[in-house]
């Protein structure tokens, strides 16, 4: 650990030539996640003519690349996609539609994500919603019952993402400067011309159908992509005096082991240290960042290990780690010394 934290002291020298955006693999990605996502839905629209059951799995394919559509959309937000400023800011738009996020307005939520990640005292940005102990512990039961609510895996991972792209992404509820309330509504407009569209095209009841559906595939496996992210066993969290960036990075942020094609549609967002130690780097540039460079090659989670990080509720200041509710209760009859 000593020898990793003193070859990462000279990690800017590491990151800078993976920061430079290839304008042709760029293009090159939304070619190839685009391109097919339009023919699924082709297929899908063909397919739900016959049955639900036999568009099925063209959803769950359109839910997959529109995850792959999120990250180029997460590229443009740090500006890492494009060299150009105004290229990332057309692409993202776009694609944000796409995936119904404003622009500007989730792109300055999730600056301070990075800024902040790891950081204790600075909670509630971009995040998923985490207790500690001492904080669960201490707070009122309507505060407890709703957190537990919350944290609840059909509630997390399948209600709160669609309420979350459907409905508050709809609403400039914490956004404060004019550019991201007009990237909001500039968004929705943008919606409610494709639904309107789509429906006349379609019908109402298709279209609304199958969006819904490929939105709820994609939400739910966005959020548990990020999840997955910061909630792990050894995970990184320090008060703010504490806190320390490029640890919160490579300790704070997972490294996701994905198998190649899962890896394929998540962008590469796996390699997340190296993401959030240099949100420059554009997704393509993650892998080929870490495998050069042994100082960022740490521990991964597996698929396999990754399922057991939904059991994480809270998180055990005293002893640096996160813990379930069952856990929690079982240190409440341990006999105190």
């Amino acid at each position: 650990m000593a020898d990793q934290e003193a070859t990462l002291r000279g990690w800017q020298k590491m990151v800078a030539p993976y920061q430079i955006p290839n304008p042709r693999r760029s293009w090159w990605q939304i070619a190839n996640t685009l391109i097919p996502y339009f023919i699924v839905w082709i297929l899908m629209i063909q397919a739900i003519k016959v049955s639900y059951w036999l568009a099925l799995p063209l959803i769950i394919l359109a839910g997959g690349l529109a995850v792959r559509i999120f990250i180029i959309f997460h590229d443009c937000g740090h500006n890492s996609f494009f060299a150009s400023r105004r290229a990332n800011e057309i692409v993202g738009f776009i694609t944000g539609t796409l995936v119904f996020t404003a622009y500007f307005a989730w792109r300055h939520e999730h600056a301070i994500h990075h800024a902040s990640s790891g950081d204790l005292d600075r909670r509630g940005h971009g995040d998923v919603w985490m207790m500690t102990v001492n904080e669960y512990l201490t707070a009122e039961p309507r505060k407890r019952f709703a957190y537990r609510f919350y944290r609840n895996p059909i509630m997390m991972f399948c209600i709160s993402p669609m309420i979350l792209f459907l409905i508050l992404n709809r609403y400039p509820v914490k956004v404060r400067r004019m550019r991201e309330i007009r990237s909001i509504y500039y968004t929705d407009v943008a919606l409610l011309v494709i639904f309107i569209v789509m429906s006349y095209l379609i019908g109402f009841w298709t279209f609304l159908i199958l969006q819904l559906s490929v939105l709820f595939v994609s939400a739910l496996l966005g959020v548990w992509l990020f999840y997955v992210q910061h909630q792990y066993e050894g995970v990184y969290w320090q008060r703010h005096g504490e806190w320390d960036y490029v640890t919160a990075a490579i300790q704070g942020s997972s490294f996701y082991k994905l198998p190649a094609v899962l890896n394929w549609f998540s962008g590469s967002i796996g390699y997340h240290h190296i993401h959030h130690l240099s949100p420059r780097i554009p997704n393509y540039n993650l892998q080929p960042c870490h495998d050069a460079n042994p100082a960022f090659q740490i521990k991964p989670i597996t698929l396999r290990e990754s399922l057991q990080c939904i059991h994480y509720r809270l998180y055990d200041e005293e002893n640096n780690r996160l813990i379930g509710f069952g856990e929690l209760k079982q240190m409440q009859l341990e006999p105190t010394v």
